[in-house]
């Protein structure tokens, strides 16, 4: 499917085009993204950063974690299995990403669920995350007025809230993606997986929103071609990091035409 609302200086050619060449240079350069999250979602987390040519790491180590970071290209910050070590994990690693200038992203896995969880999020958000990137339940809590723009605007961050169409807005533009498939949401672990992709293309692209929104097209085109051979989830889990470890700009231009 075609994006919508484009952003006035990106078409969705210019979009494509500009996500197959940031596929391109990440599989030439590599990065290393750190990736604090969730115990479910780690194995498809490394997974699909390998398919596009990331190389990830899961480390919650206390007593490396500040050489890791700092080593890193890219950070993640996923609260979902969130304990006291992680939380510890979390406040150090975001420290040192501050530091060094690296970009990181949170995903506010369950916030709405939990005030503690909700009170610890809205601390790292202070933070200035690149992306934060939920869903929208998660991103209403987190704001004022309940929708992504106000958080973005009030966070002064790129915000990403994912479902049946994702919208990608900071304080001045927004982008909706209509692409993907009803098969992501029969994957454990998929949406935290796709914040993994969001800082991996942070390292690629300068601008945060069209890095995110170039994650989500990838992520969402692979899921198109991953569900027209797919029998069920298990077999499109499979199909989905295959159609990323083979996606390029070709095929890309293929499933937007």
């Amino acid at each position: 499917m075609a994006t919508e609302n484009r952003i006035a200086e990106t078409s969705d050619k210019d979009l494509t085009a500009r996500a197959g060449g940031s596929l391109e240079l990440m599989r030439s350069e590599t990065p290393r993204i750190h990736c604090l999250t969730n115990t479910v979602a780690q194995t498809l987390t490394a997974n699909l950063l390998l398919a596009v040519g990331a190389s990830p790491a899961m480390s919650m180590a206390l007593d490396e974690i500040d050489d890791v970071v700092a080593r890193s290209d890219a950070l993640l910050v996923n609260l979902g299995t969130l304990d006291d070590q992680r939380g510890a994990a979390m406040i150090r690693a975001v420290a040192v990403a501050g530091r060094h200038r690296t970009p990181w992203v949170l995903d506010p896995v369950m916030v709405e669920r939990s005030p503690a969880r909700l009170e610890f999020a809205r601390s790292l958000l202070a933070q200035r995350p690149a992306v934060v990137r939920g869903n929208s339940g998660e991103i209403a809590v987190l704001t004022v007025d309940g929708n992504a723009g106000d958080l973005a605007r009030r966070a002064v961050t790129v915000v990403v809230e994912t479902g049946p169409v994702d919208v990608v807005c900071d304080a001045k533009r927004v982008l909706h993606l209509a692409c993907g498939h009803p098969l992501m949401t029969r994957v454990t672990g998929l949406g935290c997986a796709a914040s993994a992709l969001v800082a991996a293309f942070c390292v690629v692209e300068d601008d945060p929103l069209l890095a995110a929104a170039q994650a989500l097209l990838v992520l969402g085109r692979a899921a198109e071609a991953a569900a027209d051979s797919a029998a069920g989830p298990a077999s499109f889990q499979t199909a989905l990091i295959d159609r990323l470890y083979s996606m390029d700009a070709g095929s890309l231009q293929e499933r937007n035409s």
